[in-house]
């Protein structure tokens, strides 16, 4: 996906929205979607949905804009030399991605931790990290390792440790439909192979402050 070029701008209620569009390709997308309403029984003319189809293209293309995001240069954008090698433990990250499978939405939580080796991250990076690959179309497991590696190869720290649960809507709303159940994925590296580091690690994000 290219970058995106075209603003609009709107106004409501006090609060000013501006969104950022190729324009052409929301045209392209666009362009398809009449023919998919009728396929499944609609009137693409009818007042209701004269206007879906240029929304699904912009959101369609807001929900998978991490193809045009460089990841490790999130991070490189905010490296600092630092001598701090205990555990830096980001939880709690919230997760919007789209399953590959059925273009359903899958969400949940990463929770992230790194022990840095001469380097540390901004804080705002790592979670920017995890929408870079979570607005493109995804499989769970591979957006985990994909997390871990970027941490891994971009700030080459002494480990890194990612675990993610989400709620896949492909199983909730289709198929099984169990809406319930939630899928838990685990990546490591470094010293999270080690089962004391890796057990302080899964205590930390279990843990509450309050």
């Amino acid at each position: 996906m290219s970058n995106l070029t075209s603003f609009e701008n709107e106004e409501q209620d006090g609060y000013i929205k501006i969104d950022q569009y190729n324009q052409k390709q929301v045209e392209e997308i666009a362009s398809y979607y009449p023919a998919i309403l009728r396929a499944i029984g609609e009137n693409p003319e009818r007042e209701g949905l004269v206007k879906t189809p240029e929304r699904v293209a912009k959101a369609l293309q807001f929900l998978t804009h991490g193809y045009d995001v460089d990841a490790a240069e999130v991070l490189r954008s905010a490296m600092f030399e630092e001598e701090y090698s205990q555990m830096v433990v980001v939880k709690d990250i919230e997760i919007y991605s789209m399953c590959e499978h059925h273009m359903l939405p899958f969400f949940g939580k990463a929770h992230i931790a790194y022990i840095p080796n001469g380097h540390i991250v901004g804080l705002s990076k790592i979670p920017r990290v995890v929408d870079a690959f979570a607005r493109r179309l995804q499989v769970q497991e591979r957006l985990t390792n994909e997390i871990r590696d970027c941490i891994q190869q971009t700030l080459k720290p002494a480990g890194v440790a990612v675990v993610m649960e989400c709620k896949h809507m492909c199983m909730a709303m289709r198929g099984v439909q169990k809406q319930n159940s939630v899928t838990t994925t685990s990546a490591f590296t470094g010293a999270f192979q080690n089962d004391v580091t890796r057990s302080e690690f899964l205590r930390l994000i279990t843990a509450s402050l309050d």
